[in-house]
């Protein structure tokens, strides 16, 4: 495929060999841990986690929480735009978002989207420089190729945009037209997200989302002939009628196109928010057994083929920034996933957008006509939130460091926040010797710890142990996660 030369050296084969017994994975012994690890958790984009926020707030109270922000004028910040809207319904999404055909709701979005860019704006002590920028959904080229360019120039018009910014897009293949990869350029887009999910036939068909491996080739070839300085592929595990000869085999697709990135999520079977996965229950759904052998499968595939494994669910190229920013401590986690920008503050804007301010988080209305009824009226639709507490912040601290590093210093715990981290969180790093007697970490006498190839699976939960909220979330009997595996 033209345009994908330099991204087709792999390593040799010695060095193949050597990472795969790196991360050798005892496939029985793991097997034998599941039914105590298998549990419903969070992912922590965030913590807290948003079923854990409980303050009620207003439009008045997001204004007077952006003109405080510690904004200064060398420090980049990050913008996120919710796009809702689908043509078709998927049926493992949970993601907010509105199936529609009709040309007038996205019209009014984009209207209403720049009312609430021009407000906030309004309400910040000074301006911003932007280092990231992300359209997420839903479905961001649902949205005309036209509509995107008046999207883009209307945060270039707001907002200060770094010359070195990540600005990126996630993409549906199936309505990703050659006009949208055209305009995605002209606008400065370095970083497209496909959605991909499974190549497999039968899956796509139980999932609703059927689309070749030509369509998404044709989208990495455009690409990599523009612009773009990277390709990412979002693919899911433990979707109905997978096995581990069908996931090899898309797999095989994957490597194939080579993107610089990887997600191998775990199928969230959250039928209490996604009322359209309850057939998913009749037509052969995996195992929790079979999950965690499609996840080793993945994972042993994609480092033999020459990818790292960031952990959890992530795999990137060496010579991608994002396993760079692991050799040099700087891998963030935030609402828009693994990042390698750094932040101030993240604006979110769009229904059930998500604002991460250095005082905590804001969430937007989260229903579309919600939403639109809150920006015509105010101009911004804040309705809840977190301020977060110097607890609350101890611990962010900690589950970033799992999350982004696969282990927690003790020392270094201590130079930023004081106090003895052993003793802080007595209860946690007493739970952490089971771990360490599952193989799952390496554990120091000060409390520090270091997850083993095994353990980097199993991060959400050892992060887990340091969520102070969870422990109510989940005596309180409702669902709210879905698996950790």
């Amino acid at each position: 495929m033209s345009g994908q030369s330099q991204h087709a050296d792999r390593p040799n084969s010695a060095k193949s060999r050597e990472r795969a017994r790196d991360l050798a994975l005892d496939r029985a012994a793991l097997e034998a841990l599941l039914p105590r690890y298998d549990m419903a958790g969070p992912r922590y984009t965030s913590y807290p986690t948003a079923p854990a926020w409980q303050d009620e707030l207003d439009a008045r109270e997001f204004r007077r929480r952006l003109s405080e922000l510690p904004i200064e004028s060398s420090e980049t910040h990050a913008l996120y735009v919710h796009v809702p809207f689908c043509s078709s319904l998927c049926h493992f999404c949970a993601c907010n978002r509105v199936i529609t055909h009709k040309p007038k709701l996205p019209a009014r979005y984009l209207e209403l989207l720049s009312k609430e860019i021009d407000e906030v704006a309004r309400c910040l002590p000074g301006e911003i420089q932007l280092g990231q920028i992300h359209l997420g959904g839903g479905t961001p080229t649902h949205l005309t190729p036209a509509q995107l360019e008046s999207l883009m120039r209307k945060i270039n018009d707001v907002f200060r945009v770094a010359k070195n910014a990540e600005i990126s897009i996630e993409m549906d293949p199936r309505v990703t037209t050659d006009a949208h990869m055209d305009a995605l350029e002209a606008c400065g887009f370095n970083r497209l997200s496909l959605g991909i999910q499974d190549f497999d036939s039968r899956v796509q068909a139980a999932i609703h989302r059927e689309q070749s491996v030509s369509e998404v080739a044709r989208l990495v070839e455009r690409a990599r002939q523009g612009a773009a300085s990277g390709v990412n592929f979002d693919l899911i595990y433990g979707l109905p009628h997978q096995t581990e000869e069908s996931l090899g085999q898309t797999l095989e697709r994957v490597i194939e196109l080579r993107p610089d990135r990887i997600a191998l999520y775990g199928y969230a079977h959250v039928t209490w928010v996604a009322k359209q996965q309850r057939g998913f229950e009749r037509i052969d759904l995996p195992t929790p057994e079979m999950r965690l052998s499609l996840l080793i499968l993945g994972i042993e595939k994609l480092v033999d083929a020459g990818y790292r494994f960031i952990g959890m669910d992530h795999f990137a190229l060496p010579e991608d920034d994002l396993s760079r920013a692991i050799e040099e401590d700087r891998l963030h986690r935030n609402f828009m996933g693994y990042t390698t920008q750094p932040c101030g503050e993240l604006l979110a804007f769009g229904p059930s957008g998500i604002s991460e301010l250095s005082s905590g988080f804001i969430q937007s209305r989260r229903s579309l006509s919600e939403w639109e009824e809150a920006i015509a009226e105010e101009g911004v639709a804040a309705f809840r939130g977190h301020a977060l507490s110097a607890e609350d912040r101890r611990r962010s601290w900690v589950i970033s460091q799992i999350m982004c590093r696969g282990e927690v210093s003790a020392s270094a715990y201590e130079s930023l926040h004081g106090g003895s981290f052993r003793e802080h969180f007595a209860s946690a790093v007493e739970e952490l010797e089971n771990f360490r007697n599952d193989g799952l970490l390496d554990l120091d006498a000060d409390g520090s710890f270091r997850m083993t190839a095994a353990g980097r699976i199993l991060l959400r939960n050892a992060a887990m142990l340091f969520d102070a909220y969870l422990p109510g979330q989940q005596s309180a009997g409702g669902r709210v996660f879905s698996r950790t595996v």
